[in-house]
């Protein structure tokens, strides 16, 4: 039988960072490997060549050819963080890579959203075997990290299918189209052709909250004798609710939820308000990581039908679904549930709404590699997509119910909602060919077509009737419909290796879609070895980002019955509608970006590498979510007079709206085969530093709305762009290899993150302090083909805090004051306090998020078998 190289055995013994350091600094060994199982690679394995296929269309070449950083992660370093999901764990594997999950956030708690370089889910491209996986069908909307962009979901990847994963941190539109401004994350899955493992996975918080079970199996098989293989992987696991609710503060609702035009004071407010937390402290919020079950498929496969002529395919299919809760409606934010939700025997004492969302993910991907002459040809064919359903229970649709009572309507409003959801789905053709023009130069071209459909899939009638749904609003008929577009592409470049020192790879691409026009972009890199210890590095490309689908056509319109003025919208309006032409809204155009990145490695020995690496990226016409555009009172001032013509009450919408510079440093240090206690010892530092991530130049607001003093972009959406990630980021860890046993030790510090949550005063801001968060995972092998493996992460029980900075002398002023309000009994930083954190209910987190978990100490351990 024909054995395949064995990559994921050199990999699963190493930290990650060891071998992020030889792609530019080691001697290439190209020693034949024998094949090993991936749990019997050792430490030296990681000596042999390694190769990458990310980061350059011509030929593969080994780590230390690659003049741009790549970091590689093995499977068994995924296994060690001791997180459930693959997102989570490169957020402890790559400095730069973050992501978190945000409180009552509805469709968002289906997919938490990432970034590398603070840069979004939206500018990451995501590649399976090379190939671009299909976007989620979600775009953020909330007030969370990734506002206004949707990402493909990593997370419904199986981690027991990857053989390694290889993070580009650098520019790539040129390589591989729109999308890869800030990086490029290719998942490369197991190819074994015999044996393969069987996994039990089980776990909790400290607080005995978020239990977890999983099961996964992964396996090998020869297909023809020694022809091929087909590897297959099965995971199912279900993660339980956690709850980190705060303690709610009375005066704080009563200054919410008072009315006093209306007959409901501030006292009768702050008297039913302690009444209801004298018995439940948090009243009744829910407020953690919501309940989760998945199911997950994936295959990869390839069958030669000669020595140069392959078929290859890969597939998968994931089914998640997702329990979450809305914020408590106590009964003096909702003095009734109209007897639908409680039985007339029992007090009414307010209801919670529950969102439930399913989520189905699938891509699959079949194509040939061949030889024509002395070209290498590769031909695919992929499709994938993306469905979410959203639905809302224990809750009414008010508007509905008032209108019933008042025999407006003859339909009372149920207590579930099916609120709708969202598909997206792509076809993607590739052609790619390469061919070595001479012993130093090989030339590489290529072409791509791809077609796109996104569809916003109505709701029923009750969960959008009126204001909707009470927590989630269903999607409106008038609101849903599909759309479509195509886009061709082609790029062609060459390597050069100018000397055995002297590297160049240059590379142009030209892409034309069918709904916004065309753009060309190009990438040029280089590597010299000074000399066997000393590397440079650099890299210059431009880039773009065509608006998604979702950016052009989502809309979530709210219609509502004003006496005198008729039907009345506000809520999210499309790109292309009449409501965005009143405004004056331009339509979206691509995103362009120049990139620079300048690295330095050193490797004074074979156990010990450095590299450091500056990147400077700069994003023209960045798309944003806009923030809500209101009347400005005065009836002639143009705004009113548009917005009234169009029935508009108030609208966001998304616009290309600024320049933005993001600079900044990683570095990566590395120490390995230290002797220690009969054993040997990898230390590994690791860390981004965001030296810049801001503005540049004005906002680029439609002159109707400046004109009136607004602005599409706020502070709050400024600061989840900018500032809300961790300035700096740094894992420090340490490897201990004896006989059977395997003890590792990462700390991960999260630097400090500065916000603008809405609503508080502008001459504040919330900051989250620098915290470490340290792990410790014990792998034991209890015979050749059974290992047990225990993790503690987050060993201290370190959770985020918070403090208010003031901006100024007038914010100063607001923290220093002890000045007593005698309406609601609070000084003016415990008014901002409650504003931030919803009255105590977010007091760990504020409303919009933090840098890392809220869980604290959580346990995790898994026993694995080889056969």
């Amino acid at each position: 039988m024909k054995k395949n190289f064995p990559f994921a055995a050199l990999l699963l013994s190493a930290s990650p960072y060891v071998l992020a350091q030889a792609q530019a600094t080691a001697v290439a060994q190209t020693a034949a490997v024998q094949p090993a199982a991936a749990a019997d690679a050792t430490p030296d394995d990681i000596q042999k060549v390694v190769i990458v296929s990310t980061g350059s269309r011509g030929a593969q070449r080994t780590m230390v050819d690659t003049p741009v950083p790549i970091d590689i992660i093995g499977a068994r370093d995924l296994g060690k963080t001791g997180q459930a999901t693959l997102d989570k764990s490169l957020q402890f594997r790559v400095p730069s890579f973050n992501t978190v999950q945000t409180p009552v956030n509805d469709a968002t708690s289906l997919l938490d959203p990432y970034e590398i370089r603070n840069m979004g889910p939206s500018r990451v491209l995501i590649l399976v075997n090379g190939k671009r996986k299909n976007s989620s069908a979600l775009i953020y909307t909330q007030t969370s990290p990734g506002r206004g962009e949707s990402g493909a979901d990593i997370s419904a990847i199986p981690v027991d299918a990857i053989k390694r994963i290889e993070v580009l941190r650098d520019g790539a539109s040129a390589q591989y189209g729109s999308d890869a401004i800030a990086g490029v994350v290719n998942i490369i899955l197991k190819d074994n052709a015999e044996g393969g493992s069987a996994t039990v996975r089980t776990g909790m918080t400290h607080q005995s909250d978020g239990k977890m079970g999983g099961v996964s199996l992964n396996q090998g098989l020869p297909l023809g004798g020694d022809r091929g293989f087909f590897n297959y992987t099965v995971d199912v696991s279900r993660v339980n609710l956690s709850n980190r609710p705060g303690r709610v503060d009375p005066r704080g609702e009563a200054s919410d939820f008072s009315d006093p035009a209306n007959g409901v004071s501030v006292a009768d407010v702050y008297a039913a308000a302690t009444a209801f937390v004298k018995n439940r402290p948090d009243a009744g919020n829910i407020n953690g990581s919501p309940a989760t079950s998945a199911a997950k498929a994936e295959f990869n496969t390839r069958y030669d039908l000669s020595d140069t002529t392959n078929l290859y395919a890969n597939g998968a299919y994931v089914n998640k679904k997702v329990s979450s809760f809305a914020n408590y409606r106590t009964p003096y934010w909702r003095p009734t549930d109209y007897g639908l939700l409680h039985a007339p025997q029992y007090t009414y004492v307010g209801y919670v709404p529950t969102f439930g969302g399913t989520l189905d993910d699938y891509n699959a991907t079949g194509g040939t590699k061949f030889v024509v002459g002395d070209w290498n040809a590769d031909v695919s064919l992929t499709y994938g997509g993306n469905k979410q359903t959203y639905a809302v229970s224990n809750s009414v649709n008010r508007g509905m119910q008032e209108d019933y009572l008042a025999h407006v309507i003859s339909t009372p409003s149920p207590t579930s909602f099916d609120a709708g959801g969202v598909k997206f789905s792509h076809w993607v053709l590739n052609g790619d060919i390469s061919k070595q023009l001479s012993k130093d130069v090989n030339f590489y071209a290529g072409t791509e077509l791809r077609h796109e459909n996104y569809e916003t899939v109505a709701g029923d009638a009750a969960s959008y009737y009126g204001s909707g749904a009470d927590s989630y609003a269903g999607n409106a008929p008038a609101n849903s419909f599909g759309s479509s577009r195509s886009n061709y592409g082609a790029y062609a470049g060459a390597t050069w290796d100018i000397s055995p020192a002297f590297l160049i790879d240059a590379t142009g691409r030209y892409e034309k879609y069918t709904d916004f026009g065309s753009a060309f972009v190009w990438k040029t890199s280089t590597r010299y070895k000074i000399n066997e210890q000393f590397t440079l590095r650099a890299s210059a490309s431009t880039g773009f980002r065509a608006p998604s689908l979702a950016q052009i056509y989502t809309q979530k319109a709210q219609y509502s019955f004003v006496p005198g003025k008729g039907i009345l919208v506000s809520g999210l309006v499309n790109n292309v509608s009449s409501a965005a032409a009143a405004l004056q809204v331009p339509k979206l155009k691509a995103e362009k970006s120049n990139n620079i990145t300048l690295g330095l490695g050193f490797k004074p020995d074979n156990n010990t590498s450095i590299t450091l690496d500056y990147y400077n990226i700069k994003v023209k016409d960045r798309i944003v979510l806009s923030t809500e555009i209101k009347p400005t009172g005065v009836p002639t001032n143009p705004l009113d007079v548009q917005l009234g013509a169009a029935n508009i009450v108030s609208a966001s919408f998304f616009v290309n709206a600024l320049t933005s510079r993001t600079e900044g440093l990683d570095y990566v240090a590395s120490r390995k085969n230290i002797p220690f206690a009969d054993g040997k010892v990898t230390l590994n530092l690791s860390g981004n530093l965001s030296l810049k991530n801001e503005r540049e130049g004005a906002v680029n607001n439609p002159a109707l709305i400046a004109n009136a003093g607004q602005s599409v972009l706020n502070a709050t959406t400024e600061a989840l762009m900018f500032t809300s990630r961790p300035k700096y980021k740094t894992i420090i860890g340490a490897d201990w290899d004896y006989k059977q046993l395997n003890l590792s030790l990462n700390n991960t510090v999260f630097g400090p993150t500065h916000f603008r949550n809405a609503g508080m005063d502008e001459n504040l801001e919330v900051a989250f302090k620098t915290k470490m968060v340290t792990d410790f995972a014990v792998t034991y092998a209890l015979t050749p083909s059974t290992t047990l493996s225990f993790n503690i992460n987050n060993l201290f029980n370190t959770t985020p805090s918070w403090h208010f900075n003031a901006r100024n002398a007038k914010g100063q002023a607001i923290l220093d004051s002890k000045v007593v309000d005698q309406t609601t009994g609070m000084t003016p930083y415990e008014a901002q306090s409650n504003l931030v954190t919803f009255n105590g209910r977010y007091s760990m987190v504020t409303y919009d998020g933090s840098q890392f978990s809220q869980l604290g100490r959580t346990f995790a351990a898994s026993l694995n078998y080889r056969f």
